[in-house]
């Protein structure tokens, strides 16, 4: 993390998505996200860091997923997310079947917003 970016500690990290800090350590402790350290070993969570959070939550408490299965959610996520950079990326695919291109980019935009993934702010 570099130093431009902006830092929380956990009790402002857990009024910004509405959870409690236990939960927050919780799901660090499930190593579903990883918030830097202060050498005084607080834990300091990036905008990143609460866009995760915020997924996370909605994971969880709106559709009932466990732990193992936001973890699932959220590599299958990033998963597809890389996929859809490579497509959109390739040159070749875009110089040949733009058409193609874009509906495929398009149907992988649909698969990140099932999983209310969609938006880049929650990259790792």
């Amino acid at each position: 993390m570099s130093a431009d970016d902006a830092v929380f500690v956990i009790s402002v990290a857990a009024r910004l998505v509405g959870m409690h800090a236990n939960t927050l350590r919780k799901y660090e402790n499930a190593e579903l996200l990883r918030p830097a350290r202060t050498d005084g070993n607080l834990r300091l969570y990036s905008s990143e860091d609460i866009a995760r959070l915020r997924q996370i939550k909605a994971l969880s408490e709106e559709h009932g997923v466990n732990v193992a299965g936001i973890r699932l959610a959220l590599g299958a996520a990033e998963a597809i997310r890389r996929l859809r950079d490579d497509v959109a990326q390739d040159a070749e695919l875009r110089g040949h079947v733009p058409d193609q291109q874009r509906n495929i980019v398009t149907r992988l935009e649909r698969l990140l917003r099932m999983l209310e993934l969609s938006y880049d702010e929650e990259r790792r």
